[in-house]
């Protein structure tokens, strides 16, 4: 059997519960039209707001549904939720949204207070209906304290090490908080996996804050597979929609024909 070889892509974006800076102003329909015109395979999503009662009462361009079913609606028919904080109005956390079914999930939730939205979204999906092609997708939030952080990481790599078979491709993204980018080298010195920004670039891409992106802390990881595109998306509708930019990413994937 020839393998043949095809493409996915993905973005990732904390889209900060659909507010702009300052949590002023609702902008989750202006951010829905954003990321459905870019239309990538996948869709990771951190910050993603569950339920929130008070807030659905009193703004009128509040969704009935919940925001990560609000964003896929027509485009990703398929997606997961998983709630990392919650409190007395509702709760949020991680979102995966993908044009491909999913084969299983888990949810590593990371917080350490009730109200951090930190965790890891573990799913798996087949490509193809011959079985051939598994695919591990990991969406994930860490902590803003270095020593938070420090022990989450310790938890990723090994979630990845005993999870996630060395032969099956991976794609992990999210807002990693880490502007002092120690995570990138022991990723890919004990697991082989690489970033895309910095396999192309030679650096990772800034996308915080928004509206003059200065801080590298949101991240787009592989492993069994080759990166040819990275966008970094500032500039217009981007910077003032939520407080951190997009990233986009397309890989190429050789699976059997």
């Amino acid at each position: 059997m020839q393998p043949s070889t095809r493409t996915l892509s993905l973005m990732t974006y904390n889209i900060h519960k659909g507010f702009g800076v300052g949590k002023v102003r609702f902008l989750l329909p202006q951010m829905r039209a954003a990321i459905a015109e870019l239309n990538p395979d996948f869709v990771f999503l951190q910050e993603v707001q569950g339920v929130h009662r008070r807030r659905a009462k009193r703004i009128d361009a509040w969704p009935d549904t919940p925001q990560f079913e609000y964003i896929a609606e027509k485009i990703w028919p398929h997606y997961i939720y998983a709630k990392n904080a919650v409190y007395h109005s509702g709760h949020h956390g991680n979102a995966i949204l993908s044009k491909y079914p999913f084969e299983r999930f888990e949810n590593i939730n990371l917080s350490t207070i009730n109200r951090a939205s930190r965790g890891i979204i573990h799913s798996q999906l087949v490509l193809d209906d011959d079985k051939h092609t598994k695919i591990h997708l990991l969406c994930v939030h860490l902590g803003l304290f270095k020593a938070e952080r420090a022990e989450q990481c310790k938890t990723l790599m090994l979630r990845i090490s005993e999870a996630v078979p060395e032969n099956e491709p991976l794609l992990m993204a999210g807002d990693f908080n880490d502007w002092r980018m120690h995570l990138s080298k022991p990723l890919a010195e004990e697991l082989g996996i690489e970033e895309a920004f910095f396999s192309l670039e030679g650096q990772h891409a800034r996308s915080f804050p928004a509206i003059r992106p200065s801080l590298c802390v949101d991240r787009v990881y592989f492993r069994g597979m080759d990166v040819y595109e990275v966008q970094c998306l500032q500039g217009k509708p981007w910077r003032m929609l939520s407080d951190h930019v997009p990233l986009f990413a397309r890989f190429s994937l050789k699976t059997p024909s």
